[in-house]
């Protein structure tokens, strides 16, 4: 059986929060949170929030032992962004580029 949890509208960009899924896909889960525990960044601190969500739902929801569990998928897609500017020279403006993601974890007992 497959359980997921998704974070929306994250305010990190998606490409640094891929570094971090990319190392937990496959693992199981109790070594996916041990794992994240030691990395060093704020996007380890978000996956592990949302692995941690879907772990609950797994044990609330389905019934499930967290040890069974393994990571088949962990995903940072994009979200909307937000666009801001910035006063530059002679009156003009540049573009901010503010990304947004949202963090997608689906475990399965298999």
């Amino acid at each position: 059986m497959e359980v997921r949890a998704i974070t929306h509208n994250v305010r990190m960009a998606p490409r640094k929060i891929r570094e971090v899924t990319r190392k937990i896909q496959g693992l199981k889960a109790v070594d996916a949170q041990a794992i994240l525990s030691f990395v060093p960044r704020k996007s380890a601190r978000l996956v592990a929030k949302t692995l941690k969500s879907a772990i609950a739902n797994a044990e609330n929801n389905h019934e499930l032992d967290a040890d069974d569990l393994r990571v088949r998928m962990a995903v940072a897609d994009k979200a909307p962004v937000m666009k801001r500017f910035v006063p530059k020279a002679r009156g003009s403006s540049g573009p901010i580029i503010k990304r947004n993601a949202h963090i997608k974890i689906v475990l399965t007992d298999e």
